[in-house]
């Protein structure tokens, strides 16, 4: 009989596997999961708009499009640590628009200005352009834009897919700048 026993760490859990097989047969194997001692720390939540909030920004910028020359936009709200907290997209609106939304956030929030700003800034900043450009995910065309309260970033918000992406995203904040706290 051959006994092996395989111990596996991925990230804070340990798998151990422990296969007994008799020479000539097919090994068999259990799999116990085990916390290998350690302890989770939780994380601080990010801060950002409220859910609500959140919503009713992504609501407002696609609704703004809309009325504008029924543009099929999508619209991504991100906290402060860039997680995904809304994304929303009218009906017909293309995978890209979609996914560009939230690039567009997340672009914003990572270079701490509007992707419109980024975009004018690119032009003369060849640094800055090679930054943008070796990151896929990052997008510097306009329609991201800052979300602060009392000057300080807590998250960013962004729209993908339409002509007039920033004014409907800014739409979206205006909405609900008074009320972020």
């Amino acid at each position: 009989m051959n006994n092996f026993n395989i111990l596996l760490t991925v990230g804070l859990c340990a798998v151990a596997f422990n296969t007994t097989a008799a020479e000539g047969d097919a090994p068999a194997s259990s799999v116990a999961a085990s916390t290998a001692n350690t302890t989770r720390v939780p994380v601080p939540a990010a801060k950002g708009p409220s859910l609500e909030l959140a919503i009713e920004a992504a609501r407002i910028a696609i609704e703004t499009c809309t009325a504008d020359g029924n543009q099929k936009i999508g619209a991504s709200v991100v906290d402060s640590a860039g997680v995904l907290k809304v994304l929303l997209s009218a009906d017909g609106t293309s995978p890209r628009g979609v996914s560009s939304s939230t690039n567009k956030a997340v672009t914003a929030l990572h270079f701490k200005k509007s992707t419109s700003t980024l975009t004018e800034e690119i032009k003369t900043d060849k640094a800055l352009a090679d930054s943008i450009a070796a990151t896929p995910t990052f997008n510097a065309r306009p329609g991201g834009i800052l979300i602060q309260v009392g000057g300080e970033i807590i998250g960013a918000i962004g729209v993908g897919g339409g002509k007039t992406d920033e004014p409907c995203a800014l739409a979206g904040l205006n909405k609900i700048q008074a009320r972020l706290q």
